[in-house]
């Protein structure tokens, strides 16, 4: 209705380009306008100053002979002051753009390996933006920002990726383990070592206590009982732990000793040998 009267609308962010007779005339800023239809004037089109973005996917081949996708994200807007550039240089800005993206990150990538271009997307972008802000500018466009999003390998290549990832985390849990199981038997060695050292002090003061106590049980039954020799006191004291050891042994029902020779007159060899024993434990010292 309003072009029937000569009047147009322009919405923000947005310009009209203005033509008489089919030339270029001016650009319409956002607001109401009157164009006169009968002196020629017409709308030849609008355009967005609004911010916009182009994701672009390029396959390409790094320095290793690995195939990658690298995802980059191209942001751009039309400048105001050049908005008849912008209409009518380009027939297709996306696709102009997406040209001189394919071409970078193709002359790029190819210079890097794998792990390079991963760590080096920074600067891919940084080059794709250098060179979209140098050839967009002369058509009355602005890259606000280029990203480079992602980078996928080859499914083939990402297996392999995760698989030897996953062997360098294995070995190094393999040594982990391996070094605490290492440090736990020292612990152990150790631990073992020192009951074993306590456990002698304590069997060696255990038997020091049972000759302490048997030579002063002798030397006192002797002055107690006149007649009786250190022999006698022994063999009969002998023969009382003898007796109290079958005792124990009879009262338990799982038990499994067994006393070879076995028999009270046994007890006379075995005083033999004790005394023996002492006898010479006293002469080496």
């Amino acid at each position: 209705m309003g072009q029937a009267f000569g009047c147009i609308q322009v919405d923000q962010s947005t310009v009209a380009i203005r033509e008489t007779f089919g030339k270029y005339d001016d650009v319409l800023q956002p607001g109401c306008h009157c164009l006169p239809w009968c002196l020629g004037s017409q709308v030849a089109g609008h355009l967005s100053l609004r911010v916009q973005q182009l994701d672009v996917r390029c396959e390409t081949k790094t320095k290793d002979n690995v195939f990658v996708t690298v995802v980059a994200s191209i942001q751009y807007r039309a400048l105001a002051d050049k908005a008849s550039d912008a209409f009518y240089k380009l027939s297709n800005t996306r696709e102009q753009i997406q040209a001189y993206v394919f071409d970078v990150i193709r002359a790029s990538v190819p210079k890097l390996d794998l792990d390079s271009t991963f760590e080096q997307k920074n600067d891919i972008a940084k080059a794709v933006e250098d060179e979209l802000e140098k050839a967009m500018s002369a058509y009355g466009y602005e890259i606000v920002q280029t990203l480079i999003v992602d980078i996928e390998p080859d499914e083939h290549v990402k297996r392999a990726m995760n698989e030897i990832n996953a062997a360098a985390r294995m070995r190094v849990a393999a040594s982990e383990k391996a070094e605490a199981e290492k440090i736990l038997q020292i612990k152990r060695a150790e631990g073992d070592a020192e009951s074993k050292y306590l456990a002698g002090l304590g069997i060696a003061r255990q038997r020091q206590a049972i000759v302490d106590g048997l030579r002063d049980s002798v030397l006192a039954f002797a002055e107690n009982v006149p007649g009786t020799t250190s022999k006698d006191v022994m063999d009969m004291v002998l023969v009382t732990q003898y007796f109290d050891t079958m005792k124990e042994i009879g009262a338990s029902s799982k038990s499994n000793s067994v006393f070879i020779p076995h028999g009270p007159g046994a007890v006379k060899d075995i005083a033999s040998q004790i005394r023996d024993g002492l006898l010479q434990a006293s002469q080496t010292q």
